[in-house]
Parts: structure tokens; sequence; C-alpha cells
């Protein structure tokens, strides 16, 4: 990274709002708790994603604005299904290969029609980028809430594809953040993995 670069860098940063930084720490803070599999990641969840809702917004980003305010009503529903389902302890599952390419077929042709529609109404240089994001994000989204170990796979991915869009729409500390959930994505999988191995050996 040359001199120049990092000097644009670290002004992006210093100029982030408290509303972004606020939003970053939340998101840092339920990510980590939803890999020690702590119901209390989805409060963290509800408060961010009510930020990025709005910051989003401002950035001409209608898809992502659009999924956060799905991710607020998923931390409720998460929080109920990790927390508030009596005589119920919800373990980590596997899904088969099969079930996946099936996912990932239907989730690519929805992303692809929903990318379509929104070029006739908004001019967004990443719309298609925007949908598909949004799309995988949303099905993921439910396999945390059920503890489909292979969720981290699937976030592992749309992160790396959010950092890019992120960076290319001026939210530099949110593209930084996202570039750490990557690595997340595998520390969750791991501790996810753990749990999933020792349910299996139980079981069999």
């Amino acid at each position: 990274m040359t001199e120049q670069a990092v000097t644009q860098f670290a002004g992006q940063v210093a100029g982030t709002s408290l509303a972004e930084w606020l939003a970053v720490l939340l998101a840092i803070a339920y990510v980590l708790l939803a890999a020690r599999q702590s119901a209390w990641c989805w409060m963290a969840a509800f408060i961010s994603t009510a930020i990025y809702t709005w910051l989003f917004w401002q950035v001409t980003l209608p898809f992502q604005s659009a999924l956060n305010i799905f991710y607020m009503i998923m931390a409720v529903y998460g929080y109920w299904q990790w927390h508030h389902q009596p005589g119920e302890t919800r373990q980590v599952q596997s899904k088969p290969l099969r079930w996946h390419l099936l996912m990932v077929a239907a989730l690519t042709v929805v992303a692809i029609l929903l990318g379509k529609l929104a070029g006739t109404q908004f001019s967004g240089e990443y719309l298609w980028l925007d949908a598909a994001i949004n799309v995988f994000s949303v099905a993921t989204t439910f396999m945390v809430a059920h503890k489909i170990l292979q969720n981290w796979i699937y976030w592992f991915v749309i992160n790396s594809a959010a950092v890019f869009l992120y960076w290319q729409s001026g939210l530099v500390l949110s593209a930084c953040l996202f570039l750490g959930y990557v690595g997340f994505s595998i520390y969750g999988y791991s501790q996810w993995r753990v749990q999933w191995s020792k349910c299996y050996q139980s079981n069999s």
C-alpha cells in the first residue's frame, strides 16, 4: 500500500461517524458471542443492524438497508430460537452437500431476478452485488438461527464480497469490519464443528 493510499485510508477512518463506529463494535460483539453460542449475540445484532439500516440508506444501498431491517427481525427470532424454547436445547446440525447445492442454485436465481428488478428502479453501480449479498445473507441468517454448521462457510463468501462492496461505497470502517468477519467465519466454523463432532459421536 502506497503512502498516499495509507494517508487516504487514515483520513477516511478519521472521518467515520460515531454511528458507524458503534455499529461496527456491536457487530464484532455479535459474531464473537455467536461463535460462543451466547444468546446475547442477538441483542448486539439488533442494535447494530438498526444503525446500519440508516447508514446504508444514506449511501444508496437499498438492498443492504432492507437486509438490515430483516436482520433486526431475525435478531428477535434468533434470540427466541436459542433462549426461549422450553425443554429444548438446540444442537449444531449439518446438512448434506446436495442440500447446499440446491440452496445455492435457488438463491442465485433469486439474486439475478432481484438485481434485474432493481435496475429498473435504481442507478447504483453495484446493485447486482448488493442483491446477491442480500439474498444469500437472508438465507444464511436462518441457518444461524437453526444452528446449521455450514452457515459459517456461506458467511466466509458473503463477507468477502461485502468487503469490496462497502469499500467501493465509501464505508471504509465497515469494509474493515467485514474483512475481520472473514476471519471470524473461520473461527466460528471451528467452534461449532467441535460441538457438532461431539454430538455426532454421542449419537453414533
